[in-house]
């Protein structure tokens, strides 16, 4: 018992022991540790102090180095605006100067122009003076001595240059009429051609009535796959022993028209067997349009052309224009071309060539947007031919200013081939309204008595009055018609303007 409290008590002893070495020991460390404190803001103070000196210094220097910048720019600028209020100043005393300069012209000019407007009125008052006095003199206005002056200078121009133009034309109409009636006439002699005629349908013969029910088939299937695998109408009516293919494409209709009787004759009607007959007719005609091609090269004479061209071509003997099968035409007036050419001594294969393919741009007008010309000129190009072959065909109807003498002669040899009498056909009415166009324009000069068109267009008689005429003036009309006709009519060939003026004397005896 006594050794517990002794062990108590030395517990208690050691635990206050400890408790006041500790506490001496904290007080001694917060007494260094305040030391310390009062040290560091010692040293801190003394820090603050010198920066503050030195940011001091720091901006004094630098608003001494700003002052010093600003003074030197103000004196630049100083200067600048001296040298300018100078440049200023000379110019405002220079355009002072030359204001009084142009103040005393400008008094000089308007003295000029007084005197001048005084000297004006002075001269239109003489000038009045001497009109009323001309006009009393002469018994007319002025208005009218100019009209009569005007008058009689045109008429005397006119007679001179009719005079001179009579003469120069006499001239070079003989040599030129001479030389190109014998080119002509030697180019038409040797060139012999058939008439065709153009249209839009076929017909076909049927060996009886009743095959026109087999054509038409159990309720019309027969002729619609017909008409589908051709591309043509079938039109069966009331005529005896005979249908009519209609369509506008030439080849397909003879494509259908080639089917057709080949099914007649064959006896087999019904769909498949017409489309079987339809490609078999279709490869046909391909293998005439391809015949047809090189029947032309071959009767032109010329041997060396892309196998597509020698299609084009082909497809040319089943066109019509106006009536004359196209391939037909082209090689007709290739003959025609070449005997110009060897008569004016160029090339004749070149001449024969250009002619030749001049319209082939018909062969796909219904294809593609454009005039026939420039389309054979694109396709010419496209398949390689020679610029001066391009060149005459799009200036073969003037579309393009002819450049090259081929391009002369595919004009001529075309004109030539399509103006011969019977080689196109004219629908009547269209005829009867050239002729009264023709007629109409020459009985609108003022002395016509009365007009004729004759020679189925190609020649216009007109009759004036000998008193309203002269002779002279009966030559400037012949001209002013022609010129009239080329200008509002299209025609092939050319038309002939022969003014007549007859003056008779007619008295009886009593």
């Amino acid at each position: 018992m006594t050794q517990v409290v002794l062990l108590i008590l030395g517990l208690l002893v050691g635990v206050g022991i400890g408790y006041l070495v500790r506490k001496s020991i904290s007080e001694s460390r917060a007494g260094a540790i305040e030391v310390r404190a009062r040290e560091i803001l010692a040293e801190a103070e003394r820090d603050a102090i010198a920066a503050k000196s030195q940011a001091l210094v720091d901006a004094k220097d630098e608003a001494i180095r700003v002052r010093q910048e600003a003074e030197a720019e103000v004196k630049t600028r100083t200067a600048e605006v001296t040298r300018r209020e100078t440049r200023l100043n000379q110019k405002e005393e220079t355009l002072d100067e030359m204001s009084r300069r142009l103040e005393g012209r400008e008094r000089s000019l308007l003295d000029r122009a007084a005197e001048a407007e005084r000297m004006r009125d002075q001269l239109e008052e003489v000038l009045v003076k001497q009109k009323t006095e001309l006009e009393r003199l002469a018994g007319m206005t002025a208005q009218e001595a100019r009209d009569t002056l005007i008058h009689q200078i045109q008429d005397e121009a006119k007679r001179d240059a009719m005079v001179l133009v009579r003469d120069i034309e006499g001239q070079a109409r003989e040599e030129a009429d001479r030389r190109a009636r014998k080119i002509v006439a030697i180019a038409m002699q040797r060139v012999a051609s058939e008439e065709t005629s153009e249209n839009a349908i076929s017909v076909v013969t049927l060996p009886n009535d009743e095959m026109k029910g087999r054509i038409i088939g159990r309720e019309g299937r027969n002729i619609r796959a017909f008409e589908a695998a051709t591309g043509t109408n079938l039109i069966i009516d009331d005529t005896p022993e005979s249908v009519i293919l209609s369509c506008f494409d030439p080849i397909r209709r003879e494509v259908a028209r080639i089917t057709l009787e080949k099914l007649i004759s064959d006896g087999r009607i019904q769909p498949s067997r017409i489309e079987e007959i339809a490609e078999k007719a279709r490869a046909e005609v391909e293998r005439a349009i391809r015949e047809a091609g090189e029947w032309a090269l071959m009767d032109v004479g010329i041997t060396d052309m892309h196998p597509e061209m020698v299609k084009v071509l082909g497809r040319l003997n089943y066109r019509t224009s106006y009536g004359q099968n196209i391939l037909k035409h082209l090689v007709e007036a290739a003959h025609i071309a070449g005997v110009i050419a060897a008569e004016l001594g160029t090339d004749i294969d070149l001449a024969k060539r250009c002619t030749l393919l001049h319209d082939l741009g018909k062969a796909i007008t219904h294809e593609v947007e454009g005039s026939h010309a420039m389309i054979g000129a694109e396709l010419a190009r496209r398949l390689k031919e020679s610029p001066a072959v391009i060149h005459a065909i799009e200036a073969h109807h003037g579309e393009v200013e002819p450049r090259t003498i081929e391009a002369v002669i595919v004009q001529t040899a075309d004109a030539i081939s399509g103006a011969r009498p019977g080689a196109r056909r004219e629908t009547l009415e269209t005829y009867v309204k050239r002729l009264q166009r023709l007629e109409a324009i020459a009985e609108s000069f003022h002395g016509v008595q009365k007009c004729y068109a004759m020679q189925a267009g190609r020649e216009v008689r007109v009759m004036v009055r000998p008193e309203s005429v002269d002779d002279l003036g009966a030559e400037v009309m012949a001209r002013d018609i022609a010129k009239r006709i080329e200008e509002e009519l299209q025609y092939p060939g050319q038309i002939k303007v022969m003014v007549i003026r007859e003056h008779r004397a007619v008295e009886y005896a009593k």
